[in-house]
C-alpha cells in the first residue's frame, strides 16, 4: 500500500478533495501504522542513540523547556560535544508529566524515511515527521493551528484531539489504526488518556503558488537590462518614472508571455525530483557486494527512491529523487522495466542487453541508489 493511501485511504480522493480543504479520517490496520514508530523504538532511540538538540524537544505545560534541562556535553577525541540527549534526565521529565518530542525522524528512522519519500513523491510537496510522547492524562501544547498541513497517526495509547473545523468543535479519539489529516490553520491541541501516548504527525511544506511564480518572474528578471538604474531628477517629477515604467511592466509582462508553461512545469517537477536529501540505508553493504553482482543476483528497487523517466533528446533522464541521471535513450525500454517491476533477476534484462552491458547498468543502477542487492 502507497504512503497516501495508508494515511488518507483512495489516494485519487484525497488529491481531488480533500487535499487542503477539510479536515478528514481514515481507518486502516494498526499493525501498519505501529510498524513506522513503537513505543519500544522511541525507548531505543531515547536510551540508546546518541541524539543530540534539536532531534528532541521537551514541553511541560505547553511551554518548550531550554536544552539545558535534558542534555550534557562530553568530549570526543579531544573535541568538545554539546547538546547530547541525557536519557536520564529526559525519562525524569517524561515521569513527571512532559512531552517528549522527537523531530524530523524522516531523517534517520528507515521506516518513517520511506513514508515521508513516497509521500513526497504522491504529492510533489516537501514532508517530514516528527513524533511527540506524552504520558498519561497529560498535555504537550496548548490549542494551537499550525502553518502547514498535517497527518496524524496514533501507534500507541489513546489521545483525545479537539479540533475547530469551521468555526465548529470537534471531539476526535485517536487510537491505533486511525489517522487524521488536518489543513493548514486547524485549531487543535490534544491531550492522552488513560496509558502513555505516542503518536506521529507527517507535516506537509506546501510549495505555493506565489514561490513558482517569484521563481519564474526571477528568471525573466536575470536579463541584465533589468539592471539600469531609474532616471535621475523622478523624485522631483515622477511622471517621468511612471512613462519608464509603464514601458518596462509592458516590455516584462511580453517577456513572461514568452515562456512557455509546458517547459516551466516539467522544470519544477524535475527540480523537485533532483534535490530532496539522499535516503541511502543499505548503501554500504550494496558497494561491498557490487562487484559479486552477476545474472543469477536478485535486485530491487529501494523504497526511498523515484524512479521518473523523462526524454531528454539523445539522453534518457532519470529523476531519483535526490538527483538525475542521463543514460543512453537507447535504454528506454530496459529503464521502464526496471521503473515497472518492485525486483528483478539482473538475467530478466536480457531482452535488451547482452550480458556484459546488463551487468553494467545494473551495477550502476545499484551505485547510484536505485538498485539494491536482495541477500
Amino acid at each position: 500500500m502507497d504512503a497516501l493511501s495508508l494515511l488518507s485511504g483512495d489516494a485519487q480522493t484525497f488529491r481531488e478533495k480533500v487535499w487542503a480543504s477539510r479536515v478528514h479520517l481514515h481507518h486502516t490496520d494498526p499493525a501498519d501504522l505501529v510498524g513506522l514508530l513503537s513505543l519500544d523504538d522511541v525507548d531505543h532511540l531515547l536510551t540508546s542513540v546518541a541524539l543530540r538538540t534539536p532531534a528532541l524537544r521537551v514541553v511541560k505545560d505547553g511551554s518548550v523547556l531550554p536544552p539545558s534541562r535534558f542534555t550534557r556535553s562530553a568530549t570526543m577525541a579531544g573535541s568538545p560535544l554539546t547538546g547530547l540527549v541525557d536519557a536520564r534526565k529526559v525519562l525524569a521529565l517524561f515521569d513527571g508529566g512532559a512531552t517528549v518530542v522527537l523531530q524530523g525522524l524522516h531523517r534517520y528512522w528507515p521506516p518513517l524515511t520511506r513514508l515521508v519519500r513516497e509521500l513526497e513523491v504522491a504529492l510533489g510537496h516537501p514532508c517530514q515527521a516528527n513524533a511527540y510522547l506524552t504520558p498519561p492524562g497529560n498535555q504537550g501544547f496548548a490549542r494551537h493551528s499550525d502553518t502547514h498541513d498535517v497527518f496524524v497517526f496514533q501507534t500507541h495509547g489513546r489521545k483525545q484531539w479537539e479540533v475547530v473545523e469551521a468555526g465548529e468543535e470537534r471531539e476526535v479519539l485517536l487510537e491505533s489504526g486511525l489517522s487524521m489529516y488536518l489543513p493548514t490553520g486547524t485549531p487543535h491541541s490534544a491531550r492522552s488518556q488513560e496509558a502513555t501516548s505516542l503518536h506521529v504527525t507527517v507535516g506537509i511544506n506546501p510549495l505555493t503558488w506565489r514561490q513558482v511564480l517569484r521563481q519564474v518572474s526571477d528568471q525573466v528578471l536575470a536579463d541584465e537590462r533589468y539592471d539600469a538604474p531609474l532616471p535621475a531628477g523622478y523624485v522631483d517629477d515622477p511622471s517621468r518614472l511612471g512613462q519608464q515604467l509603464a514601458e518596462e511592466l509592458s516590455s516584462f509582462a511580453r517577456s513572461l508571455g514568452e515562456l512557455d508553461p509546458r517547459v516551466l512545469a516539467d522544470d519544477r517537477a524535475q527540480a523537485f525530483l533532483r534535490d530532496r536529501t539522499p535516503a541511502l540505508r543499505g548503501g554500504l553493504n550494496d558497494l561491498v557486494l557490487l562487484d559479486h553482482v552477476d545474472d543469477d543476483t536478485r535486485l530491487e528497487r529501494r523504497p526511498t527512491a523515484a524512479c521518473v523517466l523523462r526524454p531528454a533528446g539523445e539522453k534518457l533522464s532519470v529523476l531519483l529523487g535526490d538527483r538525475e541521471l542521463r543514460m543512453p535513450a537507447r535504454l528506454s525500454e530496459p529503464m521502464e522495466f526496471v521503473r515497472d517491476h518492485d525486483s528483478f533477476q539482473v538475467s530478466e534484462l536480457s531482452a535488451w542487453l547482452d550480458a556484459e552491458s546488463r551487468l553494467v547498468v545494473a551495477r550502476r543502477l545499484v551505485r547510484e541508489g536505485l538498485l539494491r542487492i536482495v541477500p
